[in-house]
């Protein structure tokens, strides 16, 4: 199904989390983007989301805000996961998260390749309820034993494009397949070629189709 880009409205009127929303205000942003005020409320209302967005419309907020709202702060469990394509991606959506997160009790760790695993096993032994990583190093910890996601009820996958560019196909499909069956899939991408839509078909249910042009915040 389609959603059409509404008006902007006020973060206030999107019905997020108070912590969050008092978070975003602190940010200094007081309207949604184009692409918020259409992708909020449907993730919110627990609606698979197909977003065809470019970097800089504002994506990362556009799931951050609603995933934050939604999670479970009394539990340590891992219950949201973002993969990127890259290290630097990673790190600027799991900053993002805890921007966002900032009044909630909450641990964000970023996972990836070409760093130590050291800190990211001592991460995720405290326990981390939204992990961003590659999909390499998620899988990596997957193999491990270090990452448990039996209990996770969100998945973004972020820049999708990037990430079958690069070659992640597989690890991106696997990581779909081991998680739980019954889990809310955001995909964003600023091309729809075939190895996306295959995936789109394949693990998201009737999801809620977005597509942005303009540019604003993030």
């Amino acid at each position: 199904m389609t959603s059409p880009e509404p008006p902007a409205n006020t973060f206030a009127e999107l019905q997020i989390h108070p912590a969050v929303l008092q978070a975003v205000s602190d940010v200094g942003y007081e309207s949604p983007s184009a692409i918020q005020a259409a992708t909020i409320p449907a993730l919110l209302a627990g609606s698979d989301v197909v977003g065809l967005a470019q970097t800089g419309t504002g994506k990362t907020a556009a799931f951050a805000i609603p995933i934050l709202s939604r999670i479970d702060t009394d539990s340590k469990q891992t219950q949201a996961l973002v993969l990127a394509p890259t290290r630097e991606l990673a790190l600027q959506v799991a900053e993002a998260f805890s921007r966002y997160g900032a009044h909630l009790k909450i641990n964000v760790l970023p996972i990836y390749g070409g760093s130590s695993y050291v800190p990211q096993l001592a991460g995720l032994r405290r326990g981390a309820q939204v992990v961003v990583g590659t999909p390499g190093r998620v899988i990596d910890h997957l193999d491990k034993g270090s990452l448990d996601l039996s209990h996770l009820d969100y998945l973004v996958l972020d820049e999708a494009d990037e990430m079958l560019q690069m070659g992640f196909a597989e690890d991106v499909e696997r990581i779909l397949a081991d998680t739980p069956e019954y889990k809310q899939v955001a995909l964003f991408s600023a091309t729809m070629p075939p190895g996306i839509k295959k995936i789109t078909t394949k693990y998201l249910h009737d999801p809620v189709e977005v597509t942005v042009k303009s540019k604003t915040q993030t």
